[in-house]
């Protein structure tokens, strides 16, 4: 066990108890198929998958402890990607890691419903930050994204923040197991 999974695990178990693990940790590595490396794979399959497998895992764990889980619950949101609906030119790895964090929270959810825990994914398009803010300088690749998105505009990190919220909240107590894509159009075309 890696020294990070062991400092999660024991984070996780010293909690009193946990009814919402927000599961946002992910990276991207654009670059043609061809050439993607060995370590480029290994890295984003490490974090984009791998990472939020162990954590998701330690959550559930703790969640499952709760003497009143039943009627308690909780509620695990995998932080995915319109990527993990679709495909794209030089995100090949991207797109793969989070195809996996899809399948990995619609299986979580069924294994997880009779313990009234919730699994569900968050699948944004671009959000406007400033980690994304050298892409759109580059104006093919603004014009290859405005160019899909139907409501011409990118997220907002408060948009993706409500999309949580809702998950988390008693308002979505029968929703588990679905993508909540919010891509402004993108994979309904």
């Amino acid at each position: 066990m890696s020294p990070t999974r062991r400092a999660l695990k024991r984070a996780i178990a010293a909690l009193p108890a946990l009814d919402v693990l927000v599961n946002n940790a992910g990276s991207n590595i654009p670059e043609p198929f061809v050439e993607v490396s060995e370590e480029h794979l290994d890295r984003l399959l490490s974090l984009n998958v791998r990472a939020a497998f162990f954590a998701a895992q330690a959550a559930a764990r703790k969640m499952l402890e709760a003497p009143d889980r039943k009627t308690r619950g909780g509620s695990i949101i995998n932080m995915s990607s319109q990527m993990g609906h679709v495909g794209a030119a030089g995100r090949t790895v991207y797109c793969l890691t989070k195809h996996a964090l899809e399948g990995l929270t619609k299986a979580m959810a069924v294994e997880l419903a009779p313990h009234n825990i919730r699994v569900n994914s968050v699948a944004p398009t671009f959000v406007e930050t400033p980690m994304t803010a050298p892409m759109f300088k580059r104006q093919e690749f603004r014009d290859w994204v405005y160019g899909r998105i139907p409501l011409g505009r990118l997220a907002q990190p408060e948009d993706v923040a409500a999309a949580v919220v809702f998950l988390a909240s008693p308002g979505a107590a029968i929703v588990t197991g679905t993508s909540l894509v919010m891509d402004g159009g993108w994979t309904s075309q």
